[in-house]
């Protein structure tokens, strides 16, 4: 049975294999690449598609560019966002020319609010959001998809070549601003290539598979216009906690965002769900299930750097040394730290000025 997934929607697949299989990808291999970063080396990067055209650029000095998108529809960001800043701050810190659209048309078209409301949330919040996680502003190339004028033709063209059928056959269903706003990403995913002739990379969380996939069935379908097939790389998804598959707006009590305050984390991780057992003696004999931990989870994909000592509380936590309560204490105590760092860097980045491309 062929799964769809709803890059705008909540649905969520929880078989990551199956979905390697399904849309063609690779499992990832961290040795592939130099130095890879904290989500490379622990498979949180599980998947990736045509990376070793990246890698050979990175290897060889070659150019390439990194995009990623900026969906400004809200006041804060979610730690998915933060891994996809990661990963664009690992290529760029490996040569990348680094590329971050504001997705106005694609927020008027899909979420409900006007281009003027989406350009002033990403110049008041999610521009400086992204430079406080960690991306230099003087190596970045930003702009609004409304005001660049080679990704609108290009999206025009891919809508020229694209029929419904298609597009069904990705998405599972066909509404008008839902179409322009795969066409417009479509553009912004290619552009970087009128401007150089150079292979990309994007990275992004699966749910933004079918963008991809529609990209690169345009991009064979073009072949008089040269195009290098988009790569990729996929991160999974930081688990809700509450034990659901992923953290959710519609879930609030079971999600961090970015900003959050020191009471919201810790009423939050006080009541995540952890692999303990059902008493403490069955704790102490059996040990706990850090795999099942939300908490764990946390550590694992944001707040711990340090490999060894990630492997030391994974180890006491299984053995029953440590329990759910201190590995609590321990989520409690990183996240708070992360984020008043957070908070200090975003201050430091809004009063920088970026550099916004206009064509």
């Amino acid at each position: 049975m062929t799964v769809l997934i709803d890059p705008w929607g909540s649905s969520l697949i929880e078989d990551y294999e199956k979905l390697i299989t399904q849309f063609g990808l690779d499992s990832f291999n961290p040795s592939k690449l130099p130095k890879p970063n904290k989500l490379m080396r622990r498979n949180v990067i599980f998947a990736s598609q045509d990376l070793d055209i990246i890698t050979d650029c990175i290897k060889n000095k070659k150019p390439y560019y990194a995009l990623t998108g900026i969906m400004p529809t809200s006041d804060k960001i979610h730690l998915g966002n933060k891994m996809v800043v990661e990963s664009m701050k690992y290529f760029q810190d490996h040569g990348a020319k680094t590329f971050i659209l504001v997705a106005d048309l694609e927020a008027a078209a899909t979420r409900g609010i006007t281009i003027e409301e989406a350009r002033k949330r990403a110049l008041e919040f999610h521009i400086p959001a992204y430079i406080a996680l960690g991306l230099d502003p003087k190596k970045t190339i930003f702009y609004f998809q409304s005001r660049n004028f080679d990704v609108i033709k290009i999206a025009y063209e891919a809508a020229r070549k694209i029929t419904a059928n298609e597009f069904r056959a990705v998405y599972g269903h066909v509404e008008p601003s839902k179409i322009m706003s795969a066409v417009t990403q479509i553009g912004d995913m290619i552009f970087p290539q009128l401007k150089e002739r150079m292979p990309g990379v994007i990275p992004v969380g699966l749910d933004q598979a079918p963008h991809l996939r529609l990209c690169r069935d345009y991009i064979r379908r073009a072949k008089e216009k040269k195009y290098f097939l988009i790569s990729s790389i996929y991160n999974k998804f930081t688990p809700s906690l509450d034990g659901g598959f992923k953290m959710s707006k519609s879930k609030p009590e079971s999600a961090i965002d970015l900003p959050e305050s020191d009471e919201v984390i810790k009423r939050r991780l006080m009541r995540a769900v952890t692999g303990g057992r059902k008493t403490l003696e069955e704790h102490r004999k059996l040990g706990g299930e850090p795999e099942k931990c939300t908490v764990f989870e946390l550590l694992k994909q944001h707040l711990v750097e340090d490999d060894k000592k990630l492997d030391k509380i994974y180890k006491e936590y299984k053995s029953g040394k440590l329990t759910s309560m201190e590995i609590k204490q321990i989520g409690i105590e990183n996240m708070i730290k992360f984020m008043h760092d957070f908070e200090k860097k975003l201050v430091k980045a809004r009063k920088l000025k970026f550099k916004f491309y206009e064509g």
